[in-house]
């Protein structure tokens, strides 16, 4: 559910129509829902509150600042994989106990940084990174809380660009070699295990692999206990998946009722790193037509949004809905492809779709945008990036601002002697 709501045929965000926020900001620009991002949230939160657990918001789905101030006020820690979003997470007020570090190439100084804010532990994804970090850790007089990230090799049933548990996956350790590298890190002086990892994948439709996973690694937990290890924590990943047209998503609920009875009797505090499922439907991206084209075998939609702006279609073969904004009666649907101003092929919000005829000026709203929206947008073509706006109530906010073509030079330099 969310806050995204047509009343007498015109988009509204909670108590604001769309289009008065776009003669405001301009297009195209990113939307967010305040109510929409809270109620979600806690949506999984209480979904899980049977055990005990921390919701680590994924900062890569959407890392504003705002967006992540509004989770820390509501109880989130962070999944972040880069020094960048852990400063993101810090500005933001997320407490560093509640921060989880993954990723698989993480560097000595991203490392440092991180134990010097007290993170909450380290997700291993390798040997010679489990090595690193010790070095680091000793160099620092201090342990680093870890947890191996373990590949059970189970198919999540997902895009193959972002299936992440298959044995063939560049992420994880094998859980045949699990065992040994934790014996090893139990030994090194700058390594403190505390938990076990996994992350199988992304926008994941049943709860099938998750609980052949999770019962996997939960397993894990226990051999390592009686090996004397002090395993508090069970990370059980994120990739919960929602609703972008007509699939059917499960709610939170569902993976809590199959998931907590396999984490029962772990005696430990279950981690997730949950970010679609909350921001993903928070968001939209608005968007105003430009121009109509007949082409030999198809029509097109030409849009002021590109795939710099929003990827996913172009990257995934994603398919988001999209709408005027203003529903017009009577208009006919027609089948087209919705494409953008950048100089590639691949530069489409949609391809062959059935939408209503639009014709230049009117306002398209592409759903469900809030997650890898904006964390994926780039300059390409030298084009500034969008403005974020997050509506609560009848108030609508700017929380970044558009860029300016200052701004696609800022931090470049022309050597003296050109």
């Amino acid at each position: 559910m969310n806050d995204f709501v047509y009343r007498d045929g015109v988009l509204f965000c909670e108590e604001l129509r769309v289009q008065d926020i776009a003669e405001k900001v301009g297009t195209p620009f990113y939307l967010y829902s305040r109510n929409t991002l809270v109620r979600h949230f806690q949506v999984v939160d209480q979904a899980f509150s049977e055990t005990p657990h921390i919701v680590c918001f994924s900062v890569k789905a959407n890392s504003n600042v705002a967006i992540l101030r509004l989770l820390a006020n509501e109880g989130a820690g962070a999944d972040v994989v880069s020094a960048g979003e852990l400063f993101r997470a810090l500005k933001a007020g997320i407490d560093p106990k509640k921060i989880v570090f993954a990723g698989l190439g993480k560097t000595a100084g991203e490392i440092e940084y991180a134990l010097r804010q007290g993170i909450l532990m380290f997700n291993v994804e390798s040997s010679q990174e489990l090595m690193l970090i010790n070095h680091v850790a000793q160099n620092l007089d201090t342990q680093a809380p870890i947890a191996l990230r373990v590949n059970p090799d189970v198919d999540p049933k997902t895009h193959p660009y972002i299936a992440t548990g298959l044995k063939q996956s560049k992420f994880g350790l094998p859980m045949k070699e699990a065992m040994a590298e934790y014996e090893v890190a139990q030994k090194l002086p700058g390594l403190n295990p505390v938990g076990v990892h996994q992350h199988i994948g992304s926008q994941i439709l049943e709860s099938g692999p998750f609980e052949d996973s999770v019962q996997k690694i939960s397993n894990l937990a226990k051999s390592l206990k009686l090996l004397g290890m002090d395993i508090r924590y069970i990370n059980i990943g994120g990739g919960f998946g929602i609703q972008y047209t007509d699939e059917k998503a499960p709610a939170p609920d569902h993976y809590a009722l199959a998931l907590a009875p396999l984490l029962a009797d772990s005696d430990c505090t279950i981690v997730m790193e949950v970010g679609r499922m909350i921001s993903g439907n928070a968001g939209i991206l608005v968007t105003k037509v430009l121009y109509n084209k007949q082409g030999e075998e198809k029509r097109f939609v030409v849009v002021d949004a590109a795939m710099n702006d929003l990827i996913r279609p172009s990257l995934y073969k994603a398919v988001h809905q999209i709408s005027p904004v203003v529903r017009e009666d009577g208009a006919g649907e027609v089948k087209v492809d919705v494409v953008g101003p950048v100089c590639e092929s691949a530069d489409f919000l949609a391809q062959d779709y059935g939408m209503p005829e639009v014709k230049p000026g009117d306002l398209l709203a592409v759903f469900t945008a809030g997650a890898y929206g904006f964390s994926m947008s780039s300059n390409y073509n030298s084009r500034p990036r969008v403005p974020e706006i997050l509506v609560s109530g009848r108030k609508a906010y700017v929380i970044r601002y558009r860029e300016t073509l200052e701004d696609l030079v800022r931090g470049e330099a022309i050597p003296q002697d050109l």
